[in-house]
């Protein structure tokens, strides 16, 4: 049976993530026609909650983070009374010690050598110099005792590649500078008020995917397990199983490469310009625990190279929820962009959690899953940069918005999700008018 055509519809919202359902909800309120559609059989991208024999796991660490009153107030909503307000417990953990976060601000209690390279690295920056990647950014303003010792490091793991190919757009929000006086303070073991974009945070009670869910019912007609097969942007059609959709305005939140590659007649240099752009894939281990985890953190950062993970996460420290009573659980974000050998690989890790206080001993572990993202974090490089400008001017020639944090290609929060939602229905409502 062939292809059933439909009359044109005012917006199309591809993706049915926070960013995709938040634009669809707000189109709805605007009175403007739309349909949303999502190749997954669950909505939600990302920020999902999965449950195995009583314990909740979401796609690693998945936290609110609102500043926009109207935001915050509709994600209350859409999660309902069941939730937490969270001030952040975080640490790093080297040299054998734990120290508070960002490491750039608490370096007291690491080895004195350690200490001092760090405060004097940070006394010694140059802060006037010349700054074209993540690693010139690094040696500037931290110097090169906190760069080599945690900056470097950690972001290496993190991005898997070198910070000197990172360009630097991504770190004013969510690389924190502390002053003088505040690394100062932290050298010599005083409190140093709280540092971050993630100081405090929202949580679900019963995992992220609560939120997905209650925002899918106030949209109400999400049509989940409909994959776009091809877009001709002239005309603006959408090509689906057994379904043609004209569309006035598309929004799109599919990772950019993959909307570039479905447009038909997408010309040669924005292809050329979309195969540049790079993502992080991520493996992970869900991890669920009998009894409770040794230290009260939220999540701890990892940058010594011999661990095989770069960040370790407990969920049961988000919500008690998230696991059976008198248990508990984590995330553990490996190094590695490849499938891990999880019968060799778990002792390994379950030993360093052991040594880290986390768990007391490797049977403490009732099971353990691997898990992928294949799209983790956007890759800020020259490449992106340039490739950026070519790739969006051509689509808002065909009236496609490709946004959120893949769409746009960008390293961003659930609440940025949000709030580009909220931008692509006033995109979408102005272009209209």
């Amino acid at each position: 049976m062939g292809a059933v055509a439909r009359g044109e519809v005012p917006a199309v919202s591809v993706g049915a993530g926070l960013t995709g359902m938040a634009a669809a909800h707000f189109l709805r309120a605007s009175g403007v026609t739309r349909r949303i559609m999502e190749r997954s059989p669950v909505v939600g991208g990302h920020a999902v909650t999965v449950e195995e024999r009583g314990y909740r796991f979401d796609r690693t660490g998945h936290l609110l983070h609102l500043r926009d009153r109207e935001l915050e107030a509709l994600a209350l909503r859409w999660m309902g009374p069941a939730h937490h307000r969270i001030t952040r417990q975080s640490r790093v953990w080297s040299h054998g010690v734990y120290t508070g976060y960002p490491f750039q601000a608490h370096v007291h209690g690491l080895p004195p050598e350690v200490a001092y390279d760090c405060l004097m690295g940070f006394l010694e920056r140059r802060a006037d110099a010349p700054i074209a990647s993540f690693e010139d950014y690094c040696f500037a303003h931290f110097g090169r005792g906190i760069s080599e010792h945690f900056m470097l490091p950690y972001n290496e793991r993190l991005w898997g590649v070198p910070p000197s190919e990172l360009t630097p757009a991504w770190c004013d929000r969510f690389v924190p500078r502390p002053t003088l006086a505040q690394v100062i303070a932290g050298a010599v073991g005083h409190e140093v008020e709280p540092l971050g974009y993630n100081a405090t945070f929202l949580y679900p009670s019963f995992g992220i995917g609560q939120l997905s869910d209650g925002l899918a019912r106030a949209v109400g007609d999400v049509e989940t397990g409909r994959e776009v097969r091809r877009i001709e942007s002239a005309p603006r059609r959408l090509h689906l199983d057994g379904e043609v959709v004209a569309y006035d305005r598309l929004v799109s939140t599919m990772p950019l490469p993959a909307l570039v590659a479905a447009i038909d007649d997408a010309p040669p240099e924005v292809r050329a310009a979309a195969a540049t752009l790079r993502a992080t894939k991520l493996w992970y281990l869900d991890v669920a625990l009998r009894g409770s985890v040794g230290r009260p953190f939220h999540w701890i950062y990892v940058p010594e190279r011999r661990y095989p993970f770069y960040r370790v996460g407990a969920y049961s420290s988000f919500s008690p929820a998230m696991t059976p009573p008198g248990a508990a659980s984590l995330y553990v974000e490996l190094v590695s962009r490849e499938e891990p050998d999880l019968a060799r690989l778990l002792p390994e890790v379950a030993d360093h959690l052991v040594a880290m206080g986390l768990i007391r001993r490797r049977e403490a572990i009732v099971f353990a899953r691997a898990r992928c993202l294949d799209h983790a974090y956007v890759v800020y490089d020259q490449a992106r940069e340039a490739a950026l400008p070519v790739i969006e001017a051509f689509l808002r020639s065909r009236r496609i918005l490709s946004t959120g944090r893949y769409g746009a290609w960008n390293y961003s929060s659930m609440g940025d999700a949000l709030r580009m939602g909220r931008e692509a229905a006033a995109w979408v409502t102005e272009e209209s008018a």
